[in-house]
């Protein structure tokens, strides 16, 4: 299953990394309410698959859990035995694109060269997390779709609430963000209206706009 349907709704990822799971479910109750459904658990984050695990009971289907930094068979196969939707990787480990591809998993593989590209095409993945994307000229993805034109792509790294608009007129298809998601001084403070309402205040300055939506 190729993710840019889900992409296409859902163009903003928020990812949790190092989130503590004493303030998991308050934190991703305010990220929703702030009008975002697609999450991404790094699994090299404290309690990992435990935090997939309650995040899939708790939203339900209101929401599209995968599991990031997934880069051995083992780990592709823990995460989704803990419930996990989809698959992130930072690179492109051949294995775990096997495995992925033999049990129809759907997978966002990370790229950064053309090489990359061809290689996550010839397992039938065509939408693509670029990271690092902060370190690529601004003409990048445009140059990708070139020779590779039936691809998309998500920017990883570097991405800001300040700046996200700037990478979707770029050509990405969406971007995620984990510790840019919102303020310091707000998750601090554990003042959740307050970081729902910096979200969603951020995501309707989006251009091309971005509605807010229950469910993903």
């Amino acid at each position: 299953m190729d993710l840019y349907p889900i992409v296409k709704k859902n163009p903003v990822l928020a990812i949790f990394r190092n989130i503590p799971s004493e303030i998991l479910l308050d934190y991703a109750d305010a990220v929703i309410e702030g009008g975002i459904s697609f999450f991404e658990v790094a699994l090299n984050s404290k309690d990992s698959l435990a935090q997939i695990r309650t995040l899939r009971s708790h939203c339900k289907d209101n929401c599209f859990i995968g599991a990031g930094t997934a880069i051995t068979p083992q780990l592709a196969q823990a995460a989704m035995e803990a419930g996990a939707q989809f698959l992130l990787t930072p690179g492109t480990p051949i294995s775990v694109l096997e495995y992925c591809s033999k049990h129809d998993i759907p997978l966002l593989p990370g790229v950064y060269t053309p090489g990359d590209v061809a290689v996550c095409l010839q397992y039938g993945y065509k939408t693509m997390k670029l990271f690092p994307a902060q370190c690529v000229p601004d003409n990048y993805v445009k140059a990708l779709k070139g020779p590779f034109d039936d691809t998309n792509y998500v920017a990883i790294g570097g991405v800001t609430m300040d700046n996200i608009s700037d990478f979707l007129k770029k050509g990405y298809s969406g971007a995620g963000l984990s510790s840019n998601l919102m303020p310091k001084e707000i998750l601090k403070a554990r003042d959740w209206a307050a970081g729902a309402a910096y979200i969603k205040n951020c995501l309707s300055k989006l251009n091309p706009s971005y509605t807010v939506k229950g469910g993903y």
